[in-house]
């Protein structure tokens, strides 16, 4: 068996602890998952994901600082002015993320009555599904498709 090349590189900059030191933690794709559904108000967010207040107010913070979510203020009538939570363009790029472990749950982790959610596209009802492709168009199959190569980042072990 081939040493694989990545033994020979430092992980100091790798992108994927960077995006989890954001995204991580199960409490933040819960959040996510609200949002991609729709769900704007800290009062629903906190009914829908079962989090205690304080923890639900940090993740929020956190998110928001990040630049994933954006804070809209709204007032409903004989109300205190408040504000929705919802997604940035930086959050919205996170959807294929979601989708994935939604794919993933979807074939590994749903009971028997199989997936509680299906997502369709909007124009014309059609599942939807994640398929990665490279740049020439190829669909790739599986993780056996892909050769990873050290990126202009990359610097090697002393």
């Amino acid at each position: 068996m081939r040493r694989s090349w990545a033994l020979d590189y430092d992980t100091a900059s790798c992108t994927i602890a960077a995006a989890l030191e954001v995204v991580g933690e199960r409490s933040t794709f819960l959040v996510l998952r609200e949002a991609f559904n729709g769900v704007r108000r800290f009062d629903d967010m906190q009914r829908r994901t079962g989090m205690p207040r304080q923890v639900l107010s940090n993740r929020l913070a956190r998110l928001v600082g990040d630049g994933i979510l954006r804070k809209v203020p709204y007032r409903e009538e004989g109300q205190r002015p408040r504000e929705e939570y919802r997604l940035s363009d930086k959050g919205l790029d996170l959807f294929p993320l979601v989708v994935a472990l939604l794919t993933w749950g979807d074939r590994y982790a749903a009971g028997p009555d199989g997936a509680p959610v299906l997502l369709t596209h909007r124009d014309c009802g059609a599942p939807v599904r994640l398929e990665l492709t490279c740049a020439a168009g190829h669909v790739l199959g599986s993780a056996r498709d892909v050769t990873p190569l050290p990126g202009p980042a990359a610097r090697r072990v002393a």
